[in-house]
């Protein structure tokens, strides 16, 4: 849903230490398969791993939060304005506790362990359940200014 009219485009990408350990790990499956078995047989093996490394990496990482044409998408939900409320910045610690203990059930989740911040965004349509969403971003500060206009142009 990428479109000219974007406000705010952020793709939830796996950082960088990721890759280095996915790499490493697949170095030591490789190692220890060469010295078992034929050497094609461990390159062919090892070149699986590492495309279904890669693929796996590429998956989880293709979440975005975007925000365009007066909606919001976050991963693969999507909800109009209208029906968006305050949308407030959390630090490691409130997203954490948001996440956890003070966390409600009917909320909708968008989180990812390799991000340590997100923004809470209120639901105010009274005939849906969820009561916010909660989303991990890079960008609090400015994932919250944007979704703030956002909601004050309806």
């Amino acid at each position: 849903m990428t479109t000219s009219s974007a406000v705010y485009d952020e793709r939830l990408s796996v950082p960088l230490r990721w890759w280095v350990q996915g790499v490493m790990f697949v170095a030591t499956v490789w190692l220890a398969m060469v010295v078992a078995m034929p050497g094609s047989w461990a390159w062919s093996l090892t070149a699986a791993i590492l495309a279904l490394l890669a693929l796996a990496f590429v998956a989880y990482g293709s979440a975005r939060i975007v925000i365009a044409d007066g909606r919001l998408q976050a991963g693969r939900a999507r909800i109009d304005a209208a029906y968006l409320g305050r949308a407030e910045p959390l630090d490691p610690e409130a997203t954490r506790r948001t996440a956890g203990v003070d966390a409600d059930a009917r909320a909708y989740l968008l989180l990812r362990p390799y991000l340590k911040r997100a923004v809470r965004i209120e639901i105010v349509d009274p005939a849906d359940p969820t009561p916010y969403w909660l989303v991990s971003t890079r960008h609090p500060d400015g994932l919250a200014a944007a979704l703030t206009e956002l909601t004050s142009r309806r």
